[in-house]
């Protein structure tokens, strides 16, 4: 009841969503549902709560022992560490990101932040790897309603050049594999190695995830003889260059 009341007083007082998201240290979504309730109906959700058993009830303890122990630990890797660990495979990563969530303001666990020291990327040779990007986007069309388009991005590490393809419907891994010689073409050869962001290719279209793994993608890659790095989940910082030129 505290925090709902902090939030209306922080509300009246002209902070933000985000603002007293931050000083209470809960989810900007939790301060927009609870400036939606009276105390009446704060006090009967209150009441639900404790009432309403949850589908990571189960893993409550293991969690809060990550929790307590990383600090820093986010929601997705929660949800990572759920199902390499435990083999929890029937929850989606929003329900593991609100449960995390709740669990920390419940046993007042806040989020700290490690500090990360980032150096500069050192430039790499000539020929030695291209990085590459999924993405998708909604675009207008001239009767006035909207189509999702992909894309496909390629940026050689050492010049900073560029291609991109675009189709009106997810790839599939013929595409995949035309796509990567027309851009071996317009640069000119090929690079020793490929850079993949696993996070775009995980949440692009409904496949984009899985045709690197394909028996047929993989083939193309051993005919090439170029290797494959897969950027870690979540962490931009790790890709480099695509990140900031292509999106």
């Amino acid at each position: 009841m505290s925090i709902y009341n902090e939030v209306h007083r922080l509300r009246r007082n002209g902070f933000s969503n985000s603002a007293i998201a931050r000083k209470l240290k809960i989810s900007r979504n939790r301060v927009i549902e609870y400036g939606k309730m009276s105390p009446d109906e704060f006090y009967l959700f209150s009441i639900s709560l404790q009432n309403r058993s949850k589908k990571l009830d189960p893993f409550r303890e293991e969690i809060l022992k990550w929790l307590k122990e990383h600090p820093d630990l986010t929601g997705a890797q929660v949800f990572d560490w759920l199902a390499e660990r435990l083999d929890v495979s029937f929850v989606a990563e929003g329900t593991v990101r609100s449960y995390v969530n709740d669990l920390r303001e419940a046993y007042h666990i806040p989020k700290i932040l490690s500090e990360r020291e980032f150096s500069a990327v050192p430039e790499l040779p000539l020929g030695q790897q291209i990085q590459v990007d999924f993405g998708q986007k909604r675009m207008p069309t001239s009767d006035g309603t909207y189509k999702r388009l992909y894309f496909i991005g390629f940026i050689l590490a050492s010049s900073r050049y560029k291609y991109v393809e675009w189709l009106d419907r997810p790839f599939q891994t013929t595409d995949l594999i035309r796509m990567h010689e027309n851009a071996f073409r317009y640069f000119g050869g090929m690079t020793i190695e490929m850079v993949y962001d696993q996070d775009r290719l995980l949440a692009v279209s409904e496949n984009a995830g899985d045709l690197i793994m394909t028996a047929e993608f993989t083939r193309y890659q051993q005919t090439r003889k170029f290797k494959v790095y897969l950027c870690r989940k979540s962490d931009p910082e790790s890709k480099g260059y695509v990140k900031k030129r292509i999106m």
